[in-house]
């Protein structure tokens, strides 16, 4: 009998038909490191593409199933790239459909999005914008219904040291005395040029590029992605993020905040923690600062939580 070579033939699904050889449930099975382009819309009302890495996990609940179908999860992250914005709607359908698409296997499902999220910033002065970069972590959990949404955003931004600017005031002064001890009457003209040399001002505070990292849970009452809203909060807190485009009395402006704004890390942190608390949009946050230290080879840091009953912990 001649064999029909073109029938179709049944290619095995070794995920559904085969036993585990092990039994048992596992936490999460799934795939990282997906790059996917994604369009996004955020706060700032524009929708945009977006370079994304991606992780997507379910759980196996199942102990006797051999695997989990990965094949849906990419299929389902496709179509959300083709078809969809990136939203906090859509995020909640797509680990609705993580789950539904694991029927009597999974009951909870993980995605988190990592980009680089860019944001038009004014100049302190100048009137003129620039482009700023913000790197971002968008993450979603469902489990067995109870729905989970973090956002994750880390912005730089110039942290000078009071203990510094201390002893630089110090060396100023120092100077003042030198240069004019004895005189009974002191020109003002004379005074104002000499504090214009580098006779006037011999020192200045160290200060260095600094990092917040701050990771907020996202109130299920939000109809827009906080991006915005959040680096906002961050950077009216701290006063003094770094800049895009600077002219010269940009340039000058930013001396002054950082001259009004001396910080160490812990006030650094505790500036954040007060403006995070007073947040109704977050129900839990967790940040960590970073002083890039000019002065030390070390880092300073310093790490805070909300302080939530079985939410974020310091580490």
């Amino acid at each position: 009998m001649t064999e029909n070579l073109n029938m179709p033939t049944k290619m095995p699904d070794v995920a559904t038909s085969a036993k585990a050889q092990v039994t048992g449930t596992l936490d999460w099975v799934g795939m990282s490191n997906i790059e996917m382009p994604m369009t996004i819309k955020a706060d700032d009302g524009q929708a945009r593409q977006i370079s994304t890495r991606i992780e997507a996990f379910v759980n196996l609940a199942e102990p006797q199933a051999k695997g989990i179908h990965m094949s849906r999860l990419y299929l389902a992250l496709d179509k959300l790239s083709l078809e969809q914005e990136l939203t906090l709607q859509s995020l909640k359908a797509l680990l609705d459909t993580f789950i539904s698409s694991h029927d009597a296997l999974s009951d909870r499902a993980h995605v988190s999005f990592a980009f680089d999220y860019h944001l038009r910033r004014p100049a302190l002065l100048s009137g003129n914008h620039g482009w700023r970069n913000y790197p971002v972590v968008l993450t979603g959990r469902l489990d067995k219904g109870q729905l989970d949404l973090e956002l994750k955003v880390d912005v730089a931004y110039s942290s000078t040291c009071p203990c510094s600017a201390a002893l630089a005031r110090q060396l100023i002064q120092d100077a003042f005395e030198a240069k004019f001890h004895g005189q009974q009457q002191i020109d003002l003209d004379t005074v104002h040029q000499w504090l214009g040399t580098t006779s006037g001002i011999v020192a200045t505070p160290h200060s260095q590029r600094s990092i917040a990292e701050v990771k907020v849970k996202l109130n299920d009452a939000l109809n827009e992605l906080p991006i915005l809203a959040l680096v906002e909060a961050i950077e009216n807190a701290l006063k003094t993020p770094v800049q895009a485009a600077v002219k010269r009395e940009d340039e000058q402006e930013f001396a002054r905040l950082n001259g009004q704004n001396l910080m160490f890390v812990e006030d650094a942190a505790r500036r954040l923690k007060h403006t995070l608390d007073q947040s109704e949009s977050f129900n839990d946050f967790w940040l960590r600062v970073n002083h890039l230290e000019s002065l030390h080879a070390h880092d300073a840091v310093a790490v805070d939580t909300k302080g939530v009953e079985g939410g974020y912990q310091p580490y």
